[in-house]
């Protein structure tokens, strides 16, 4: 298995869990970003794992990687993640998230065409969704209509920098597995959480609600704090990715929405609620205006995926912050 940014926070937890099940794992990742280190290090202290520092960038680097030999799975990780840096610098999130896709998908079609292919999309390729009516209900967002959320059947409307250049890396996953007969898979993922998830102000806001939290470290509610995503553990995602390589027949060109569905959501003033209740004292953040884009909800509709594969999430979400919070607190120092 080669997992593509296997250092970061999805790719480490995929890393550990395949390898303790016997797979034969390799990392390819450039250690950018924060945390990306530790989490290489945590992982060579349990696993025999290769390791080769590179960006999805440069196409002989990545040849390089899948030349070493034919990979039975390949897990796309790599991504530049925040909607606010893609809007700074277009150019740089095109480049990693399309062109870099292209780049991985044209080296599997090389050396490993065969192989089960998984993308971390994002649910970002919906667009902010504006023609789904919003309601309050009991001090949270609601969809009016939309009972089990957004499902893949909503039209596609690819909005910001970030939706644009993952929406494309989206389509061309599903297109190679049409045109070239590639196990392609794309998981348009939401609001994913765990343990070495190293989450700051723009990305990764669970995470970063708790190591603020923990840490006294600001924090700052954008809006009224009533806005809902559906949020799911790093446990189950991967629990999924594992679903899709032993059935690729089914998953074979498909994209799958995959989050917390509706059981498992949070409102920011939910999880503020929470993590007041699991460390026993008040929290106070401040608030500031809505950032441009901000939807009120959003929830995936996951029954796609579970009808197709079997798969529904088995962490609930006071189980999983909890798991999230002894993380942090084991960890105090990676954050200082």
């Amino acid at each position: 298995m080669l997992i593509i940014g296997g250092a970061g926070f999805i790719g480490v937890n995929a890393a550990h869990s395949f390898a303790a099940q016997g797979w034969r794992v390799s990392l390819f990742d450039n250690l950018s970003r924060h945390g990306a280190q530790s989490n290489l290090d945590w992982l060579r202290q349990r696993h025999n794992v290769g390791f080769a520092k590179g960006d999805i960038r440069d196409r002989e680097a990545l040849d390089k990687i899948f030349a070493e030999r034919p990979y039975d799975a390949v897990l796309h990780l790599a991504a530049q993640v925040a909607v606010t840096t893609s809007v700074v610098n277009p150019r740089e999130d095109f480049e990693i998230n399309a062109m870099g896709t292209l780049n991985v998908l044209e080296a599997a079609r090389q050396h490993c065409p065969q192989a089960s292919l998984l993308f971390a999309s994002t649910n970002k390729v919906y667009g902010k969704l504006e023609e789904l009516q919003v309601v309050e209900r009991s001090g949270r967002y609601a969809y009016a209509e939309q009972e089990n959320g957004v499902s893949e059947t909503q039209s596609l409307d690819f909005h910001s920098p970030y939706g644009c250049s993952k929406g494309a890396a989206d389509q061309y996953v599903v297109d190679y597995s049409r045109i070239y007969g590639m196990n392609g898979t794309a998981f348009r993922q939401s609001c994913i959480y765990g343990p070495r998830q190293f989450g700051v102000e723009d990305q990764g806001w669970l995470a970063w609600f708790a190591i603020a939290a923990l840490l006294d470290k600001k924090l700052t509610i954008y809006g009224d704090g009533k806005q809902v995503r559906d949020v799911l553990h790093v446990g189950d995602l991967i629990r999924a990715y594992a679903l899709v390589i032993e059935q690729p027949d089914k998953a074979r060109g498909q994209a799958f929405n995959i989050g917390g569905g509706p059981r498992h959501t949070l409102s920011l003033l939910d999880l503020i609620a929470l993590l007041e209740q699991r460390l026993g004292r008040k929290i106070a953040p401040g608030f500031g205006d809505w950032r441009a884009g901000d939807q009120k909800v959003y929830v995936s509709d996951i029954s796609k995926l579970e009808q197709m594969l079997g798969w529904t999430p088995q962490i609930d979400v006071a189980q999983g912050v909890g798991r999230l919070i002894e993380w942090v607190k084991e960890n105090r120092a990676l954050f200082a």
